[in-house]
């Protein structure tokens, strides 16, 4: 996408720069290749060259200083924006006031196109790394929610057993705790619960079709809708009478939607659904259960989606606010023409709110609308209206594949040009007209496309990051119930049993709790997300699936071999954090990340092309805290960058320990092996 933003800035600044080719400006070439390189390196000389060129042009080749505008856009990209108001006012002092305007408007749209450029890299850039937050503060959620509970529980039940006592109730009540936290994860999204009935249909030999519409988490109305689709299913594998069962869910206008649709009963009233219409009624939805002619039975549950609202992007604001200034500019060159103001305002309104629509989606009648707005007044404005099919043609290039809008631009341009023979225009006057068309539509389009491109990467970035929270509680239930739940079970069953025997045999059986206990512990802090100890190989893994996620080649080759948990443990940290760098800091496609053992020593070397800048890279908080890390280890870290690749090194003894458990000065004693 970043590239996309890029090509659609560079094809819209090609455009104005085009006009000023036509009109016998070659220096406007030099402008438009200095404009475009500084969209992409901000290089401090780069606006000094298109300001050069740009007056030089004005001044030596009497060039419109409309061109100017490229001046005073790259000013405004830069420390020295207070100079581009002096730029538009020498732009009036040396020019008409139709030009000076045009000046104004490129400037915005410079600044604007290549910000929303800009922009549209560091949400691409970011995304990813938005996820492991969001996934990092559900951890934090979770550990503090279960640690408040079943961790004081634990403790609980571990004391009792030590004096002798089974703490049967306690013992019950995290095990009911923790299954109730594992259903609560496992409630906000209904996805899992789709994928548990797609599978018992399928074992009933019931055709199963699933269409999912909508998006995760659901909060509070993923529950009461897994609720309906379990009762719904449930039923209709115990009547064992349906052939094919279709399964629909649907996001819209605030609400979520499941229908759950079969045939497998006779009557609607065969459906057993138990309390929920009146839980669902009270949580403000509605669930009908409906017979169709076919004979296929429909459950249809819609709920308030309850979910936060989106998150609000600056750079859309942006957007919609250069595209709203850059219409209002058009118009106001096209009013300087009339002598018809108050119809042409009243029309160029309207045109202009169409526009501002275009940008939410494909609005056909709005693009007919906006057709014979165009092409109807023209009689009676004449060459004041022409202009006008300019904001024509950027919707139709959005509205249209490629091959028809094409064509249809090239006839909304025929047009313009042959509008302008019946008008008896000159020759220069109706191809300026023309090639203004072309150039006006190609601003509106890029506008409008980068302001969709930035709604659905913000959109995209919110989906991803809450995909990555609901696969983090998904994980976390499934652990409740696979690891901790197990050995809650066991820790119930022993105190249950304790409780039984004669006291002898019971502390034998209590004496097994505060081990089981002390598992459960383990199994607690694995739940929550918490890893003191990291394996470096495992953590490849995660960052090349994770970099190729992202579109990034990965070249990964590990040869460490066996190294200290310490070592390894911070050399998995280093590779986490140069992960996060390559997705925020640069435009990689190619990663490369090798471990060595050579002479006892390990390391760790992870390189990337795709870097524009250094900054934030070796001077960060992460890099700071790294070298940190691996210096208690008496390890180093080394940051290297050659033109557009950067490369991270960390060093360290593969076998040690941690400073505290370094024997003691003088001690012959070696370390315990337990340690390294």
């Amino acid at each position: 996408m970043p590239q996309n933003a890029r090509l659609i800035t560079f094809v819209v600044l090609g455009g104005f720069a085009g006009i000023y080719v036509v009109a016998g400006s070659p220096l406007a070439l030099v402008v438009f290749a200095a404009q475009a390189a500084f969209v992409v390196h901000r290089r401090w000389w780069l606006p000094v060259v298109v300001a050069v060129a740009a007056y030089t042009s004005v001044l030596t080749m009497g060039t419109s200083v409309g061109i100017l505008g490229f001046a005073a856009g790259s000013l405004l990209l830069t420390r020295l924006w207070p100079l581009a108001p002096a730029v538009a006012v020498s732009a009036a002092l040396l020019g008409p006031a139709d030009p000076t305007i045009s000046a104004v408007l490129i400037a915005l749209i410079v600044y604007g196109l290549t910000r929303l450029t800009d922009r549209v890299g560091e949400v691409h850039a970011t995304r990813l790394a938005l996820a492991m937050t969001a996934v990092a503060e559900e951890r934090l959620r979770i550990a503090a929610e279960l640690n408040e509970g079943l961790g004081r529980a634990l403790a609980v039940i571990a004391d009792s057993a030590r004096a002798g006592r089974p703490d049967v109730d306690t013992a019950r009540r995290a095990l009911a705790d923790a299954r109730a936290a594992a259903a609560s994860f496992r409630a906000m999204s209904l996805t899992p619960e789709i994928t548990t009935a797609r599978a018992m249909l399928a074992a009933e030999g019931i055709t199963a079709e699933v269409r999912v519409g909508h998006h995760e988490p659901l909060g509070p109305a993923g529950a009461l809708l897994a609720a309906v689709l379990r009762e719904t299913v449930t039923e209709v594998v115990r009547r064992r009478a349906a052939t094919s069962c279709l399964i629909e869910t649907a996001g819209e206008e605030g609400t979520v939607r499941l229908r759950v649709s079969h045939d497998g009963a006779r009557t609607a009233e065969a459906q057993a659904i138990g309390d929920l219409p009146a839980r669902i009624e009270e949580a403000g939805g509605t669930i009908v259960t409906s017979m169709s002619a076919e004979g296929r039975l429909t459950v249809e549950a819609v709920l308030p989606d309850t979910r936060p609202a989106p998150e609000r992007d600056g750079a859309y604001a942006l957007s919609l606010t250069l595209l709203a200034a850059v219409l209002a500019g058009f118009s106001l060159k096209g009013l300087l023409l009339t002598d018809h103001v108050w119809v042409s305002v009243a029309l160029l309104a309207v045109i202009c709110f169409l526009q501002l629509r275009s940008v939410t989606g494909r609005h056909m009648t709005s693009l007919a609308v906006m057709t014979v707005l165009t092409y109807a007044p023209l009689p009676f404005l004449g060459m004041s209206w022409l202009g006008v099919a300019g904001f024509l043609a950027g919707p139709v290039l959005l509205a249209f594949p490629w091959k028809v809008a094409l064509p249809l631009v090239g006839a909304v341009l025929a047009s313009v040009a042959w509008a302008g023979t019946l008008l008896a225009l000159p020759a220069p006057v109706t191809v300026n007209y023309t090639v203004s068309a072309l150039v006006t539509g190609l601003v509106v389009y890029g506008l409008v496309r980068l302001a969709q491109v930035v709604k659905e990467l913000v959109e995209s970035r919110q989906v991803l990051a809450r995909s990555a929270v609901v696969e983090e509680r998904l994980r976390a239930a499934r652990d409740l119930h696979d690891l901790l739940g197990h050995n809650l079970a066991a820790i119930l069953l022993t105190c249950e049993l304790a409780r039984r025997l004669d006291p002898e045999a019971a502390w034998a059986r209590l004496d097994e709790v505060p081990a089981m206990v002390e598992r459960a512990e383990r199994d607690l802090r694995a739940v929550s997300g918490d890893a003191p100890s990291l394996s470096l190989a495992a953590e490849a893994d995660s960052a090349r699936a994770v970099l190729e996620a992202a579109g990034i080649s990965v070249m990964l080759d590990l040869g460490h071999g066996e190294l200290g948990e310490p070592v390894e443990t911070v050399l998995s940290t280093v590779l986490r954090e140069s992960v996060t760098n390559v997705l925020r800091h640069s435009s990689a496609r190619h990663c490369a990340i090798t471990t060595t053992r050579v002479d006892g020593v390990a390391r760790l070397r992870v390189r990337n092309d795709g870097v524009s800048s250094a900054a934030g890279r070796p001077g960060s908080s992460g890099i700071g805290n790294l070298t940190t890390r691996l210096a208690a280890l008496e390890g180093r870290l080394a940051t290297v960058q050659r033109q557009d690749w950067f490369e991270l090194t960390a060093e360290a003894p593969a076998l040690t320990w941690t400073r505290q458990a370094r024997p003691a000065a003088g001690s012959s004693a070696p370390p315990d092996p337990a340690r390294f």
